[in-house]
Order: C-alpha cells, then sequence, then structure tokens
C-alpha cells in the first residue's frame, strides 16, 4: 500500500523535472533566436554590396572624367599659346630681316652713287708727278681720299681683287681680250675700272681685259 507522503514526493519531484526540462528548452530556443538574428546583421547582402560597389565606381570615373575635359582644356590653351608664341618668333626674325634687307639695299645704293667720287679722285691723283704730288693741295686731297676709303672700307665696301685673277664672270667683266704670254690663259690681264664688293654682295663688277 503506497504511502500518502511518498507519492507527495514523487508527483513534486516530476513537476521540479518538467520545469527544469521546459526551462532548458526556453533557453536554447532564446540562444538560437539570438545567433539567428547576429548571423542576420553579420551577413550582407550581395546585392546591395554589388550595388554600393558599382555606385562607387560611378562616381569615380566621373570625377575622373571631370578632370581629364580639364587637362585638356589646359593642354589645348598652352599649345595654342606655344603655336603663336613661335608665330610672333617667326614674325620678329622675318621683320628683322626684311629690315636688314632693305637697310643693306639702300647702304648699297649709296655706296655705288660713291664710286664715281673715289674714281675721279683716283684719276685725279694717277696725274701728279712727283713735284706736284709734294704740294701741300696735292698731299691734303690724297688724305682726302685716303679717309674716304677707311671709311668705305668700315663699313664693309671693299675692292675686287683683279689683276693676276682668273677670270670670274661673278665679279669681273670683260670689255677685251688680249695675247699676251706674260699672263696664263683666261687670266685677267688690266683692271680698267675696279670693281667693290659690299658685304660679299657686288655693288660694281671690276672692268678688266682677259688673256687669251
Amino acid at each position: 500500500m503506497v504511502n500518502a507522503k511518498d507519492l507527495e514526493n514523487e508527483i513534486r519531484s516530476k513537476q521540479n523535472a518538467a520545469e527544469e526540462s521546459a526551462g532548458w528548452e526556453d533557453a536554447e530556443e532564446t540562444v538560437s533566436e539570438a545567433a539567428d538574428s547576429e548571423e542576420i546583421e553579420e551577413v550582407p547582402d550581395s546585392e546591395e554590396e554589388e550595388a554600393s560597389e558599382e555606385t562607387e565606381k560611378k562616381g569615380f570615373f566621373k570625377k575622373k572624367e571631370k578632370k581629364d575635359k580639364k587637362d585638356e582644356k589646359i593642354e589645348e590653351l598652352n599649345d595654342k599659346l606655344m603655336r603663336q608664341m613661335a608665330e610672333f618668333d617667326n614674325f620678329r626674325k622675318r621683320s628683322e630681316r626684311e629690315k636688314s634687307m632693305m637697310f643693306d639695299m639702300g647702304a648699297k645704293d649709296v655706296v655705288e652713287k660713291i664710286l664715281p667720287v673715289v674714281d675721279n679722285f683716283e684719276r685725279g691723283l694717277a696725274t701728279l708727278d712727283e713735284e706736284a704730288q709734294k704740294e701741300p693741295f696735292a698731299q691734303g686731297m690724297e688724305k682726302v681720299y685716303k679717309q674716304l676709303m677707311n671709311t668705305l672700307e668700315t663699313m664693309g665696301v671693299k675692292p675686287i681683287e683683279a689683276v693676276g685673277c682668273e677670270f670670274n664672270p661673278d665679279f669681273h667683266n670683260a670689255v677685251m681680250h688680249i695675247e699676251d704670254e706674260a699672263f696664263g690663259e683666261n687670266v685677267v690681264a688690266e683692271e680698267l675700272q675696279k670693281g667693290y664688293l659690299y658685304k660679299e654682295s657686288v655693288v660694281r663688277h671690276s672692268m678688266v681685259k682677259v688673256a687669251n
């Protein structure tokens, strides 16, 4: 026969065991829910990551594209500036060259007009004998002639070499041909009128006799 006290104790122990079992199940369920929530929060969505990366790439390329256009504009303006500077430098050089050519043409024209005066000085001095050359007037004229020739030389004017040189049509104007064994063939034997150069440019050709 079962004792009432023993039966009561057995019922209580079973209740305690049931309560403990229910408590562990609730705790496991709570832990499981917490783990699920943490997993959801920790694992990002791959599509959202791709969308974010794509947005960043688009923004980067937009900035880069904008920077490239700015650099292109700078290069374009720099190239235009360099071209204008080169054109201006060419214009300056061309103007200086034309100015120099005009000056040389004007100086050459003046020298050409002075040469007859030089010729007359030389002809006049050549007619003087030894006694006349000693006179003050003749000596004064000779000094003026030398001064004139020195001035022309400083300007770049110099006489063309003729007698004894081979005939050169660029510098000599042959007006006569003679037979003279003292000179070689095609050599200038006599100078009838002096020729002159101005800075390597012929102002007047030498008038000469050429030996055959």
